[in-house]
């Protein structure tokens, strides 16, 4: 089963952000680890189209999905994430049905979309497409696009965003949204707290899905127990040195 199926199962998956190391091996090294995906944050990361290629074609090799964090709404942007191979884009900071309508149509093809048609491309990984209009329908179902909520009107508009046809997910990102808040940090505060609970009902009613980017295991279960399927845990730079400052104080004792 490819992700989407296996949401669509009832399955949790898990991914991590790559954010720093654009070394395209970082994909196999994920895969070998057991993560289900990863993601590219194109929002705050630095990294150029040619990197993210590198990435995203060592990863279909690998057998990983990738997917990546855009840092914006835009034609252009949304379809050369695409053509790369992209198995699912997060836009940040999502607050209106505009904005997530937009996401659908630079991303899907007819008749959800208008995305532009190149098939001879990384997407398809250079392989002759016999049946276009099959591909195509193929590419819109396999797709997952996610909203990212990172404030309260975000969260007022919830329901309204998850009725976008073609919208599959929201995700929480904790840190804008509690800052947001006013309660920057403050997870455990029974308003962000309510604030995520009303996020994953909306999802749930609408049999879709929701998730959460969290750095710690312990952080992020009790969202997994709650329902969230679809989620981040650490990145590149965390496990690095987690890692390292977890063996260095062993040895440096």
């Amino acid at each position: 089963m490819n992700l989407k199926e296996r949401l669509a199962a009832g399955q949790s998956v898990l991914g991590t952000m790559v954010t720093v190391f654009e070394n395209p091996e970082i994909a196999k090294i994920l895969k070998v680890c057991g993560f289900d995906f990863f993601i590219v944050d194109s929002e705050h990361g630095n990294f150029d189209y040619s990197d993210i290629a590198k990435l995203f074609a060592v990863a279909r090799e690998a057998g990983i999905p990738p997917m990546a964090r855009i840092p914006e709404v835009r034609r252009e942007i949304v379809l050369k994430y695409m053509e790369m191979g992209a198995q699912g884009l997060l836009l940040p900071n999502t607050e209106t049905v505009a904005q997530a309508k937009a996401l659908v149509n630079y991303s899907k093809y007819y008749p959800m979309g208008n995305r532009g048609v190149s098939l001879l491309r990384a997407h398809t990984g250079f392989e002759k497409i016999d049946n276009a209009a099959e591909y195509m329908r193929k590419a819109n179902e396999e797709t997952i696009l996610m909203v990212q909520i990172e404030s309260p009107t975000a969260v007022e508009n919830i329901n309204n965003l998850l009725d976008v046809e073609g919208i599959d997910a929201a995700f929480v990102g904790p840190n804008d949204l509690s800052q947001s808040m006013g309660i920057m940090g403050q997870m455990d505060n029974p308003q962000f707290i309510t604030a995520v609970d009303k996020v994953i009902d909306a999802a749930k009613r609408r049999g879709k899905f929701s998730g959460i980017h969290m750095m710690s295991v312990e952080a992020l279960q009790p969202w997994v127990a709650k329902g969230m399927t679809l989620n981040f845990w650490a990145n590149d730079v965390v496990m690095l040195m987690n890692a390292a400052k977890a063996g260095l104080a062993k040895l440096k004792k």
